[in-house]
């Protein structure tokens, strides 16, 4: 017995010993993949001496003697920092994910390939004006550098048992073309389902559920749509169809992530410097490290000799750019426009040689090419791909027709660098036209100068529509219109032709996303609409605006911060009434929790949660009456998300006609009454009941690093703190678990020192920096850390070597 009890101990001390010996070298493999802060480093591409500062939260400050050479640095400490977030940028929009993580990123590559998005990259490239060419070249060999200058490859990689393949000029291009997929939807899912709609359903109802606004329209320009015009009982009648077409979701969790940000300025008269103040927090997926990586640029500007560019701001890893923030002179902010930037066109394959196809000009051969995806640790996959002139063929039409996609994204001249051109913007009119002259996903640009003036925009490439049909749904690009005129896209609008609102007479300027332009305008019609945010946001923005007179920068974070539940207050009463009289013991529960409400998103709010549920179920299941009558014809259709499904279900409840109520349902009351018992036994089922539902129970944040998964038990190192924070879609204060502000920053140009800014997720992406996570606190308690970078703690000298 004694021998074999020394025995077990010798096994156990050898096994702690092995295991210490484990931890010790994970942590020196982490440790030696950490960045040089201080020192001096050789650059073999360097023109001139460039000086690296970090401040205690990693925010970066690169002085240099030319844009080359701080293109340079900036690539030398994004590939320090964030390599691997940078790898996984550009290998999502070549669809290239499985030949570094396997077999599991396949579903994601095979969509993503189809674009052929590295070719194109390769095509842009070549179309640069030369200093574009170069800075684009100096900032790769700026990540190599760094990239080498690590000690150890990045930690990632070695628990993907890879290594880091070299930075190429082409990848900076694809990291802007995964911004294009971010923003856009690939897919263009909705002009599919769209058509569906309208080949199943008379024209009153697929009118009344394509709907691009209503009363809760917070338009820059232009009232508010009027509210849908319901479809009359001779065209529809939703009572009669069978229950048994109902495909009901789980509507307490259905609501999608609204991708979007919020942007807003006021102009010189309502500040106490007299320069304008712009805001910005753009909502994206939240994850660790951030997307963006605050930087401080300077370098020797040519238009103002002894004069310094000074840029504060966001960077994206990836990118030789500054994304928003300011330059001294102007501050800029960007939000998704959620202009139509994707169309559907049939393709009409030649009978008798399925490898051409009609366009105008008559037949023309497809364009067939061969991808090989490859992936790790498994076989490569081979896919055959077919594109027209238009586009890649990538779907079918409700009858079977092939369908390519026109996307913004693939036209020549769609993506371009010349956003570069912001650092030298001295007034809002330069930059509006910079603005306009960009190729990247459209946006609405907001922007201020330090005289006061302040301007909204496109950002963005639009394309000139010609022809009569309709962008919302698959056409017929090949026949010509009634008037003779082609059919489709023309190249693009002329800046001069672009929307343009500088200095409103309110001196206020809002975008969330939402329609910003008359609806019965020209611009309007040229930007089209491929699913606009409900307005209930903008409006909220509006309004903080309007309540003062006088801004300072604490009022701008106030604003973003602001979670009042505007939009649920009604559901709230309509809760509330519809609870009155049930006397079933869990609606009575419900009843007891519902009065837990003080008109904001709270987490400890029962209240707000089960209101939030109810309106969720409520809209879904008056939806889907009419996804049944869709499915009468395409049985597995499912309807896609409506941001305006608030403005029509709205308009129905109204006036509750008896032809639009689902089937199955004896009435209107009785719908709403059993809307409200489904929550309540769906959320009162979960541990601790009814009362234990509070709205941070859902909505605490999960703001992970990409690889936590694969290592069980290390998300106390790698992740964010699972926080219970206020705020939820459609207020200012967007939040949910994995999503949210990536970034709040509030600025008057000229004035920096008086601005604010945080982040999630911290700048660096090794565990061990002290960088990793540092302000995602102030983040989560929506604290006004300063703009500009802080005190230098680490320096960090490049110099040109021999």
């Amino acid at each position: 017995m004694r021998k074999t009890l020394r025995i077990l101990k010798r096994l156990l001390l050898t096994l702690l010993v092995l295991l210490v010996a484990v931890v010790a070298g994970v942590y020196l493999l982490v440790r030696a993949s950490l960045p040089q802060l201080s020192g001096d480093i050789a650059a073999t591409s360097l023109h001139a001496s460039t000086t690296i500062e970090r401040d205690a939260l990693g925010v970066v400050s690169i002085h240099g003697a030319s844009r080359i050479d701080v293109s340079y640095a900036l690539g030398f400490v994004h590939a320090q920092e964030r390599y691997f977030a940078m790898d996984l940028m550009r290998r999502a929009a070549a669809g290239e994910l499985s030949e570094l993580v396997g077999a599991a990123a396949l579903p994601l590559d095979r969509q993503r390939r189809a674009f052929r998005m590295r070719a194109r990259a390769q095509q842009i490239l070549a179309t640069l004006a030369p200093e574009q060419h170069a800075d684009i070249a100096a900032y790769r060999d700026g990540v190599n550098a760094g990239l080498a200058a690590l000690h150890s490859r990045p930690w990632e990689y070695w628990l993907l048992g890879s290594s880091p393949r070299p930075w190429s000029e082409d990848d900076s291009i694809l990291v802007l073309d995964a911004m294009f997929f971010d923003l856009n939807d690939s897919t263009n899912a909705r002009e599919l389902a769209n058509a569906k709609l309208k080949s199943a359903l008379p024209d009153s109802v697929y009118r009344f559920l394509s709907a691009g606004g209503g009363p809760w329209d917070a338009p820059l320009l232009g009232p508010p749509m009027p509210a849908p015009a319901l479809p009359p009982a001779s065209d529809i009648d939703l009572s009669k169809l069978d229950p048994k077409l109902l495909k009901l979701a789980d509507a307490a969790t259905s609501a999608p992530d609204f991708v979007g940000s919020n942007s807003f300025a006021v102009g010189g008269s309502l500040t106490a410097t007299h320069a304008a103040m712009v805001a910005n927090d753009m909502h994206l997926g939240l994850r660790v490290p951030n997307i963006w990586f605050r930087a401080r640029l300077q370098y020797p500007s040519s238009r103002r000799p002894g004069d310094d560019i000074d840029l504060i701001g966001v960077t994206l890893p990836g990118v030789p750019a500054l994304v928003a923030g300011s330059n001294r002179h102007v501050a800029w902010a960007f939000t998704n426009s959620y202009g139509d930037w994707l169309d559907w066109v049939r393709v009409n394959l030649d009978p008798a040689d399925k490898a051409r196809y009609r366009d105008a000009d008559g037949w023309e051969p497809l364009v067939q090419s061969t991808e090989i995806i490859k992936v790790h640790n498994g076989a490569d996959e081979k896919l055959d791909l077919r594109e027209t002139r238009w586009g890649p063929i990538l779907a079918a039409d409700a009858d079977g027709t092939p369908l390519a996609l026109a996307w913004t994204a693939l036209q020549p001249g769609g993506l371009n660098i010349e956003l570069l051109h912001l650092d030298v913007a001295e007034t809002v009119d330069e930059a509006i036209e910079t603005a306009n002259h960009a190729g990247m996903p459209p946006q609405n640009f907001v922007v201020g100068d330090r005289a006061g003036n302040i301007g909204w925009t496109i950002a963005g490439r639009i394309p000139r529509r010609q022809g009569d049909y309709d962008p919302q749904l698959p056409s017929d690009w090949s026949q010509p219109a009634s008037d003779g005129s082609r059919r489709g896209w023309n190249g693009w609008l002329e800046p001069a032709e672009y929307p343009r609102l500088p200095n409103p007479a309110s001196a206020r300027l809002w975008t969330a996303n939402a329609r910003t332009l008359d609806f019965a305008s020209t611009d309007y019609a040229r930007l089209g609409d491929s699913g606009f945010d409900l307005g209930a946001r903008a409006g909220q923005i509006r309004d903080d605006l309007k309540a003062k007179t006088e801004f300072a920068p604490s009022d701008f974070l106030a604003i973003q911060l602001d979670d009042r539940a505007l939009l649920l207050s009604h559901w709230h009463d309509l809760l509330r009434d519809t609870l009155a009289g049930a006397s079933a013991p869990e609606l009575a529960e419900m009843k007891k929790y519902t009065a837990d409400w003080n008109g904001h998103a709270d987490p400890a709010s029962v209240g707000y949660r089960l209101t939030r549920a109810f309106r969720l179920e409520v809209i879904d299941t008056v939806l889907d009456g009419f996804a049944a009558a869709v499915r009468v014809k395409y049985p597995d259709f499912k309807l896609p998300f409506l941001a305006q499904g608030e403005n029509i279900v709205g308009a129905i409840l109204i006036r509750r006609p008896a032809h639009l109520l689902p089937p199955g349902y004896a009435s209107w009351d009785d719908l709403l009454l059993r809307c409200a018992q489904r929550v309540a036994t769906k959320l009162g089922a979960l541990p601790g009941g009814l009362g234990a539902r509070t709205w941070g129970e859902t909505n605490t944040t999960r703001i992970r690093h990409p690889l936590s998964a694969a290592l069980p038990g290390m998300g106390w190192l790698l992740d964010m703190p699972a926080d219970q924070l206020p705020g939820d879609s459609n207020m200012p204060r967007v939040q949910g678990a994995a999503f949210g502000a990536s970034e709040r920053f509030g600025v008057e140009p000229g004035h920096e020192e008086s601005g604010y800014m945080h982040m999630p997720g911290g700048q660096s992406g090794n565990p061990l920096s002290p960088f990793y996570g540092a302000g995602h606190e102030d983040w989560a308690q929506g604290k006004a850390t300063p703009f500009m970078p802080g005190e230098t703690k680490y320096t960090l000298r490049l110099s040109p070597s021999s």
